[in-house]
């Protein structure tokens, strides 16, 4: 509850960035160039004289919209195709597992930053790329349930009935797959902004003047003389963010999960008593 809290704070803060910020955080200033943090700038200001708390407010719109979208995207594909893949079985299932096995043995920044060098840049490019890299998990925990779900009686029966093969995925194994899809949506938040912003730091993400984490860090790195405002706050909100939303995705596990409810808890531990 309180990862899911600090990051719905955090989702608000991105959604009102321009009117919670304190100035543009694009607007230079250059009486205050690289000033540590004051009554005038809580955060400091950078190289150009920008606010960095501005920027780091605004960073938080842009880096939480990749990181929904991509996991959006890249897991939703990765279900679909899970589903298809552990009903259908056969050849398709055979192909569509080497195929994730291919995805699956390269490092997922390494796999997004190929992709994004190859694609270009900009934040559609970003988002796909580290979709691409979430898709292999959703196909391989999806496909796990469907593989289940496929051999139970009422799927039988749908299929006796005469259901074509796209109506019993459907109706009667995708619905079961939602709760697995619940979890790995939410705990692949946290991997998608650490992703987003290394592509950034690394300069092949979102291009600079768009504030985001990543390109902040990145920029802290140009000046000759370090200024530790540069690199704390930016890297604090990284930390702060993934932090909640890696809880909220345990939190989320554990709820639906229902082993790990506290009626079967009880069950189990009655059982070891007895």
């Amino acid at each position: 509850m309180a990862g899911g809290l600090v990051g719905l704070l955090i989702g608000v803060m991105a959604l009102t960035a321009p009117v919670i910020a304190p100035s543009d955080p694009l607007k230079t200033n250059f009486r205050r160039m690289a000033k540590p943090p004051d009554t005038q700038s809580l955060f400091g200001t950078d190289q150009v004289g920008r606010d960095t708390l501005s920027r780091v407010v605004h960073g938080a719109r842009s880096s939480l919209t990749v990181a929904f979208a991509s996991v959006l995207l890249g897991t939703t594909v990765g279900a679909l195709w899970g589903v298809a893949s552990g009903y259908l079985g056969g050849r398709f299932d055979l192909i569509s597992q080497r195929i994730t096995e291919v995805l699956q043995s390269f490092p997922d920044l390494i796999l997004a930053m190929a992709i994004s060098m190859a694609i270009g840049t900009g934040m559609p490019a970003v988002i796909v790329a580290i979709a691409i890299t979430r898709i292999p998990f959703g196909n391989r925990v999806i496909r796990s349930v469907a593989l289940t779900v496929r051999e139970l009686a009422y799927v039988e029966a749908a299929r006796a009935a005469g259901g074509s093969s796209l109506r019993v995925m459907m109706r009667h194994v995708l619905p079961q797959c939602l709760a697995p899809y619940l979890v790995l949506a939410t705990t692949h938040l946290g991997v998608a902004i650490i992703i987003e912003a290394a592509l950034g730091f690394l300069g092949v993400g979102i291009p600079p003047p768009t504030p985001t984490w990543g390109n902040m860090l990145a920029e802290s790195l140009t000046s000759l003389v370090p200024h530790w405002w540069l690199v704390f706050f930016p890297g604090l909100a990284i930390t702060v963010t993934v932090l909640a939303f890696n809880l909220f995705g345990d939190g989320v596990r554990d709820t639906l999960d229902p082993r790990l409810s506290p009626a079967f808890l009880r069950m189990m531990a009655g059982g070891r008593r007895w």
